[in-house]
């Protein structure tokens, strides 16, 4: 417990070290390090929270990477620290793409304000995300005062991301039409901001369109603000054009939320949220782990296959063994 602190220490000095090793410690699955998991957490909480969180989500090819690039070499010129963290639903599969990413944004990767974190693979949605969420805390911590959360999985992963997030950004590609059928309602509703990136040579009378034609669509929607009106807006990654303007926008957008009072309510919102999902997490770990639940379950998951007892009776089975363990 007393590396712990000194742990703690190292990271509220903006050490990298520090930083990592209180990651690798939030992330561990051993049972013996999730005390010193909290500890830390609990120590370093009221030293978070000072930055603006910004989701990011976009259609395969929409060149997420340069973007964010961009963005962050932006930010840093502008004298911000800026943490780029995953949410990948698909990384039991693939091992996680960022890993990728992070050698595509070589520039922004050397940078000594800049702090790039893949998400930890082989998990579910939900663990990536509560881990995210815990990193999101610890690189507040540690003075970094914007932090960018990508989902680099698709349909789940963007509403999980914008549930923690202050701002979310949806990434387009400059094709109307078909494309825009294609976005899931779901997403649109819960995007801040729609910008269509690549926005370059040929493509600028395409992108423009698509731009109208998602501004249009984002009329049929009702607001999730009564203080915000979502844009929809270009850019081109790949020559830095509309990357000073979507930083204004976001910045407008916490200006906006924050008179109004919106701001605190979310995260406050998010805060009982996240409580919640740590609770049913916790409880499901707990029931799994009880050995006369175990015991039981691959017999009662046989009947339910085999059509011999229904789900709900199975389901009734396993409770009563977990309350009479307990």
């Amino acid at each position: 417990m007393k590396n712990v602190e000194t742990i703690a220490n190292g990271v509220r000095k903006g050490n990298i070290r520090s930083l990592a090793k209180a990651i690798t410690l939030i992330e561990s699955r051993n049972p013996d390090h999730s005390a010193a998991a909290s500890k830390l957490l609990d120590s370093l909480l009221p030293d978070s929270g000072n930055s603006i969180r910004v989701g990011i989500s976009g259609v395969p090819g929409a060149g997420k990477s340069t973007f964010i690039e961009a963005l962050g070499m932006h930010l840093i010129a502008a004298g911000h620290k800026v943490a780029i963290l995953a949410v990948d639903p698909t990384s039991q599969l693939s091992g996680g793409s960022i890993l990728g990413d992070k050698t595509r944004m070589e520039e922004l990767s050397r940078e000594q304000n800049a702090f790039i974190r893949p998400s930890p693979s082989g998990d579910t949605l939900g663990g990536v995300a509560r881990k995210t969420r815990e990193t999101m805390l610890l690189c507040e911590a540690a003075g970094f005062d914007v932090i960018i959360v990508e989902t680099v999985g698709v349909g789940q992963s963007e509403v999980t991301v914008a549930s923690m997030v202050d701002f979310f950004l949806l990434l387009q590609l400059p094709n109307a039409g078909d494309e825009l059928q294609g976005i899931k309602k779901g997403v649109m509703e819960v995007a801040d901001a729609i910008l269509v990136n690549k926005a370059e040579g040929d493509n600028r009378p395409k992108a423009e369109l698509a731009r109208q034609q998602y501004e249009n669509a984002l009329h049929l929607f009702r607001p999730k603000s009564n203080n915000w009106i979502v844009p929809a807006l270009l850019c081109s990654a790949l020559h830095n054009e509309g990357i000073e303007e979507l930083w204004q926008t976001i910045q407008d957008f916490s200006e906006k939320m924050k008179q109004s009072d919106e701001f605190t309510q979310k995260r406050n919102l998010q805060a009982n949220d996240w409580m919640w999902s740590l609770l049913m997490e916790d409880l499901k770990e707990l029931f799994m782990r009880d050995k006369n639940v175990a015991a039981m379950l691959e017999q009662v998951q046989a009947g339910v296959s085999q059509g011999i007892t229904t789900p709900s009776a199975a389901a009734k089975r396993l409770l009563e063994t977990f309350r009479r363990s307990h």
